[in-house]
């Protein structure tokens, strides 16, 4: 039987009401997508720095629109799990930009987003409340009418930036997370936090699922479901880890003359396998 895109949304939405912590090892690429679903991941997530790297663009809203959506509509061809889609702060400057971006992401076969309130101009590092909530207004709408459960997953950087005054941060990111649900936000993730007497606090405070993003040295999987978490993502983690190893390998081959480096790799049976023909 055919899954269809609404069925994956349904699924996807799902999967962040528990009882376990939503993994996320993010794909920058249908390869490592079609890795972590080997792997026994129940839905993929893109990064979108190790997407603009492997696509040749600096992360931070440098790539383009249509080279990110080429980019999504390739994972989901290359999976049978749903597929969420970090589109930065949305691909364009207006929230009108943004249900564009919502348009062609579904488009794409795309179930969710994550969409970041962080911007670059000398209003400060976080857009406005009011103009960040229209852009999810937006989003949500574009959605609603392509008849789509899309997850809208509103990322807010308050902690990741260090906002404020660290007294006052924690209130700030809970006025942020209840302004982005009221504007059409089906979760909310807090990037940049460790604490887990924090990240406790702010599951209790926000009425909707937490995502946490996840590196060494953060709380682990079973700390974070306990704290209240729905959803980890490891974020741009293990495409910076293939990228050292790419440069492990390439200084040993280039100074030792040896391969040991690369050792522990997946077969080209493996990974061949994995891809659609």
């Amino acid at each position: 039987m055919t899954t269809s895109q609404q069925d994956r949304a349904h699924e996807f939405h799902a999967l962040h009401a528990g009882p376990e912590v939503l993994a996320l090892a993010n794909a920058w690429d249908a390869a490592s997508a079609a890795v972590s679903v080997a792997a026994g991941v129940r839905a993929v997530a893109t990064t979108s720095a190790g997407v603009a790297w492997s696509l040749g663009a600096p992360d931070g809203d440098a790539l383009s629109r249509d080279h990110a959506v080429d980019l999504i509509a390739r994972v989901v061809s290359a999976v049978d799990v749903p597929v969420t889609a970090d589109i930065e702060s949305g691909f364009g400057t207006t929230a009108a930009d943004v249900a564009e971006t919502i348009r062609a992401v579904l488009a794409a076969g795309a179930v969710g987003v994550n969409i970041e309130d962080s911007h670059a101009n000398a209003t400060g590092p976080l857009r406005p409340i009011a103009e960040q909530a229209e852009r999810y207004t937006a989003a949500r709408a574009a959605a609603d009418e392509a008849g789509i459960a899309l997850y809208l997953n509103a990322r807010t950087d308050t902690y990741l930036r260090g906002v404020g005054d660290e007294a006052d941060r924690f209130r700030a990111t809970v006025d942020r997370a209840n302004a982005y649900l009221a504007a059409g936000a089906s979760g909310i993730f807090v990037p940049g936090l460790v604490d887990l007497e924090v990240i406790s606090r702010l599951a209790k405070e926000i009425p909707a699922p937490l995502n946490i993003m996840i590196h060494p040295g953060a709380p682990s999987i079973g700390q974070l479901r306990t704290a209240g978490v729905a959803r980890a993502s490891l974020g741009a983690a293990i495409a910076q880890a293939a990228y050292a190893l790419t440069r492990r390998a390439t200084e040993e081959l280039l100074t030792a003359g040896t391969y040991d480096t690369v050792t522990e790799s997946m077969t080209w049976v493996e990974l061949n396998g994995l891809l659609r023909r």
